[in-house]
């Protein structure tokens, strides 16, 4: 589900439990409305809105941790792809085989990873999808006729590893770090919380117009939790700026 389709869930979920609230406090008998009732249910809906908090600060975080690791993972990508440029340039002219099959390799992956039509999903950033294994070999390949071509070999071998590497990670980090589980019991504390919210609020203008600006901020930190830990989708996405500025260079 996407991040704005699951935001007006919770919105909806939300504002309905307000909605109830408000049904519930015409229904109910007077007693049940009573200050000692309130003290109680103030209470409860008290510990409730802690552990809601402390629930939500924990899934924004993790998801702002989990954007900025994989954002931090494209520039080290981008880094060592022009890295691993520039030491086969210095190889020498034998390379250039090997050096246009990365810039090939380099604007596949971003074709695949920020997909102009939106429509190829996030399995596309799988590692065992490209060609990145040809480009090892051709490197594997190359007979070096002195100590330099040897040590730049070597070094190259290297910093492909650690090229392929950075992408199988990201592949890895493609699935969503929100366990469902725990979304679908934090919205049920928040509809509870407006639930109570409705049931001891006189039914006026003012109220219904706070309750509605709640749910949507409320709505509206879920539907950021779900963008950030979706970094290749959505409208919050890690830029590829790193990966096609290393690509201009590649080559020269």
């Amino acid at each position: 589900m996407s991040a704005i389709a699951t935001g007006g869930v919770v919105f909806a979920c939300v504002f309905g439990g307000a909605l109830l609230g408000l049904f519930l406090r015409s229904t109910l008998p007077d007693h049940h409305r009573s200050s000692e009732s309130k003290d109680v249910v103030k209470l409860g809906m008290g510990l409730l809105a802690t552990m809601a908090a402390l629930v939500l600060s924990l899934l924004i975080a993790s998801a702002k941790a989990s954007y900025d690791a994989q954002s931090s993972e494209i520039t080290q990508l981008a880094a060592n792809v022009a890295l691993l440029d520039r030491v086969l340039a210095h190889y020498g002219p034998e390379t250039k085989d090997a050096r246009d099959s990365l810039g090939r390799s380099v604007a596949r992956a971003i074709d695949q990873m920020w997909p102009q039509s939106g429509s190829k999903a996030a399995a596309e950033l799988n590692p065992a999808a490209t060609k990145a294994e040809g480009l090892y070999e051709m490197i594997q390949a190359l007979s070096p006729q002195n100590e330099a071509q040897r040590s730049l070999r070597t070094e190259a071998l290297k910093i492909g590893a650690d090229v392929a590497r950075t992408r199988s990670l990201l592949f890895a980090q493609a699935g969503s770090s929100i366990p469902l589980p725990f979304l679908m019991i934090l919205v049920f504390w928040v509809a509870v919380i407006f639930v109570s919210f409705g049931l001891f609020a006189p039914p006026n203008a003012t109220v219904i117009a706070t309750l509605l600006v709640c749910a949507l901020s409320v709505s509206g930190a879920i539907f950021l939790i779900i963008e950030l830990d979706q970094p290749f989708h959505g409208f919050i996405q890690v830029s590829s700026d790193p990966l096609r500025a290393a690509l201009a260079h590649l080559g020269q």
